[in-house]
């Protein structure tokens, strides 16, 4: 019994992400997100911003900075070591564009859709954990912008569903999963380190 009320939850999930996917991907679209969506949730896109916040911890809190570069460049290798070569080779849920029949419905902005499996999304996994540990261990610094952090981790999540190689599922699971990680490099980085702006 038991058994069946799961079976069929997971089936009215699946029907459910899907539809949800092809109204994102397919009826809720424009011009400015074709344009820009595709390039915006490239990696190499954000490399002035990584950059930024390298060199903004370094000067503001000077040595002090070395733990949390090692901690947040440790979160970020744990994150896409979870998703890419551990969960989604058990999952081997295929992406949309992957799909013999979603594919004929939906739209691929990328060119190309990528081989490996979909669940999670490496992307919502990877700017869910910076974005949640930057948030919590900057937040003092940046005061009420570190929200955008988090703003910034899910329009990625949501560029990924509308270029048409994630479903929504996708993305909020990975979201879920890659909050979890930051925030638990973030829990591990404030109890044995401590950052203060360098007063030198």
């Amino acid at each position: 019994m038991n058994f069946l009320f799961l079976t069929n939850f997971f089936e009215w999930i699946d029907k459910a992400d899907k539809k949800l996917f092809l109204k994102i991907n397919t009826q809720w679209t424009n011009h400015f997100f074709d344009t820009n969506l595709p390039w915006y949730r490239e990696a190499s896109t954000w490399i002035p911003l990584y950059l930024f916040l390298l060199l903004f911890v370094i000067i503001y809190y000077g040595k002090k900075s070395i733990p949390w570069i090692v901690v947040v460049i440790a979160t970020a290798a744990l994150s896409d070591q979870i998703s890419s070569n551990l969960l989604k080779n058990i999952i081997e849920r295929p992406r949309p564009c992957n799909d013999v029949i979603i594919k004929e419905m939906g739209r691929l902005l990328l060119g190309r859709c990528p081989s490996s499996y979909s669940l999670p999304s490496s992307h919502a996994v990877n700017h869910f954990a910076a974005a949640i540990f930057i948030f919590i261990t900057l937040k003092s610094a940046f005061k009420k912008w570190a929200y955008l952090f988090i703003f910034w981790a899910a329009s990625i999540c949501y560029a990924q569903v509308y270029v048409g190689v994630h479903y929504p599922v996708d993305v909020f699971v990975g979201a879920i999963i890659g909050s979890l990680i930051g925030g638990g490099g973030a829990f591990l980085f404030n109890k044995y380190f401590k950052l203060e702006k360098n007063k030198s």
